[in-house]
């Protein structure tokens, strides 16, 4: 296990997804328009979410991207209304444009899945408005991402290596280093077992000197892991798992947790809280 034990009392960051899409793997068209995605984000608020990520743009294995003028009318007037709100806000992009776009209109995270791969002026964009700047793990689009599921020098090693170029191009590209987060990318070109061994070596991403944010909610490798005669657990019924990783997650030091059941994982979280007080020494930071 990661030995990065948070402070005491602390806790994961926890931020709601609000896929305004008509295709995400595990609720694409419930919250399609505006007016919907508005009152789910106002929801998970409601249910402890610390942060919204607004997202336009499907990742899930095999889709294919929406025009930049697609993506923009998708995220920009949920966002518009949100921050309007006094709701902390990530956008969910891999695209300049739209991490523009979402800044101007209120954004505060800029929650990259490609790690300015995808569109490198993303990176002068999170520096320029001084946003906390998420570069997750990446190789290629949904659409071939499967194709690049090899790690020669163990999926590990590899992965920390990959992301410590994605860290030093977002620090020369200005972002500064207490306003970057890194995501080792469950689910993106990588199997199930190289998400196991990735969520089991976690203290290897200590080298690299930034927090950590990981988004295991509902993802296929939990489908996986949950199947039954029928074969792969559907995803809706796979929040109980979610909601044990999000504990393990905790202890794991994880600054952020990105869930789509944001009730779910507070209460985890609160248990997780209540446990390591009691448990903690007399006299201590408790």
């Amino acid at each position: 296990m990661p030995v990065r034990p948070p402070t005491l009392l602390a806790r994961p960051l926890v931020m709601g997804v609000v896929n305004v899409t008509p295709d995400s793997f595990s609720d694409g068209g419930r919250w399609a328009d505006a007016e919907r995605a508005v009152a789910h984000g106002l929801s998970l608020i409601a249910d402890g979410a610390d942060v919204l990520d607004i997202g336009g743009e499907s990742t899930r294995p095999g889709a294919t991207r929406p025009l930049l003028a697609e993506e923009l009318d998708r995220v920009v007037p949920v966002i518009t209304e949100l921050s309007g709100a006094g709701v902390p806000i990530s956008v969910d992009t891999m695209r300049a444009e739209v991490a523009e776009a979402a800044v101007a209109a209120g954004a505060t995270i800029v929650n990259d899945v490609s790690g300015g791969l995808a569109d490198p002026r993303i990176l002068e964009v999170a520096a320029a408005a001084d946003a906390t700047y998420v570069a997750m793990h990446w190789r290629a689009h949904s659409d071939r991402m499967t194709a690049f599921a090899t790690y020669p020098g163990g999926v590990v090693a590899d992965v920390v290596d990959e992301l410590r170029v994605r860290r030093d191009a977002a620090l020369a590209a200005g972002v500064a280093p207490d306003r970057l987060v890194l995501d080792p990318g469950l689910g993106f070109a990588k199997d199930a077992g190289h998400n196991w061994e990735l969520l089991a070596h976690l203290d290897a991403f200590d080298e690299l000197g930034q927090r950590l944010l990981v988004g295991a909610s509902r993802k296929t490798f939990l489908g996986h892991l949950l199947a039954g005669p029928d074969g792969l657990r559907p995803v809706d019924q796979r929040e109980h798992g979610t909601t044990a990783l999000s504990v393990l997650l905790a202890d794991a030091g994880v600054w952020c947790l990105r869930v789509h059941d944001v009730r779910a994982a507070r209460d985890a979280l609160a248990v997780w809280s209540a446990w390591r007080r009691a448990a903690a020494p007399a006299g201590g930071d408790a």
